[in-house]
């Protein structure tokens, strides 16, 4: 079954996992060297990123490294931008208010 990538990435450890990959590629163990955590558990959290496709294996020799996968970000960044305009319209709004105001103390 498809995980919800919103979902995933509600995890802190699956949103640490994708900060330690986008920086390059790790195995589970290397991964799981990083946490408090049983390389078991790492690798629940890798199958739900995987599922999300916001991660990609790679077999080299024995080992499968993990990589990030920024396209599949973009549903997120696109998710995201509904709101930007909003917030970036009431920060204006804020700033001006907190000029007068300012200017009003002077």
């Amino acid at each position: 079954m498809k995980q919800d990538i919103f979902q995933a990435i509600a995890d802190p450890t699956r949103r640490a996992i994708l900060t330690l990959i986008a920086i390059q590629a790790l195995t589970p163990t290397a991964m799981a060297e990083k946490f408090d955590m049983s390389r078991q558990a790492v690798s629940k959290h890798i199958k739900v990123l995987q599922d999300c496709e916001l991660i990609k294996p790679e077999q080299s020799g024995r080992e499968i490294y993990y990589h990030f996968n920024p396209h599949k970000m973009q549903e997120i960044d696109h998710w995201l931008a509904q709101f930007r305009k909003t917030w970036e319209t009431q920060f204006n709004q804020l700033d001006e208010v907190l000029s007068t105001l300012k200017k009003i103390k002077e």
